[in-house]
């Protein structure tokens, strides 16, 4: 018998995240960038890394925000689960991470700094257990939350999924 999301959240010391479901820092370069080596939207010196565990349950969802980094997303257990990714380009990518590379699931996804994203679990996905790496690091002091009315000025196309995964 599979585990439920609750036994993940409790052995993995997870915690409730602002943009949604659940999550705990588990890694963080000691490695430290200085400001002067990154691109001028950083507002100051960077691990060289970062990764935490997140998890999504039905019903719950993260909602469309951005960093400064790029984010490698990484399945670990669970059900499928969707990010939807509006590119600097303005189209929208959605990546399906999963266990069944047969059905279109990859076990990694990279979100492009800067992009705006969000995730969801897949249509019948009970839950999602993945692990998300940000290099230069994570920092709160670079991630901004969507406004709904903002990104929908913005990407009209998408209003239908930016009202559905905005708060």
């Amino acid at each position: 018998m599979r585990p439920a999301a609750s036994y993940w959240i409790d052995k993995l010391q997870l915690t409730a995240h602002v943009e949604g479901g659940a999550f705990r820092e588990v890694y963080r370069s000691e490695l430290v960038l200085p400001k002067a080596a990154l691109p001028l939207f950083f507002q100051g010196a960077r691990a060289a890394s970062t990764s935490i565990y997140f998890l999504l349950e039905k019903g719950q969802f993260s909602a469309f925000h951005r960093i400064a980094s790029d984010e490698l997303w990484h399945f670990h257990f669970g059900d499928p689960l969707l990010i939807y990714e509006i590119g600097h380009n303005g189209r929208m990518i959605e990546h399906l991470l999963g266990p069944d590379p047969e059905k279109g699931q990859s076990f990694q996804a990279v979100v492009r700094a800067g992009s705006w994203f969000a995730s969801v679990p897949a249509a019948d996905s009970e839950y999602a257990l993945v692990g998300c790496t940000v290099a230069p690091g994570f920092d709160f002091t670079e991630f901004e939350l969507a406004e709904r009315e903002a990104l929908t000025a913005q990407h009209p196309e998408y209003a239908a999924i930016i009202q559905t995964l905005t708060r």
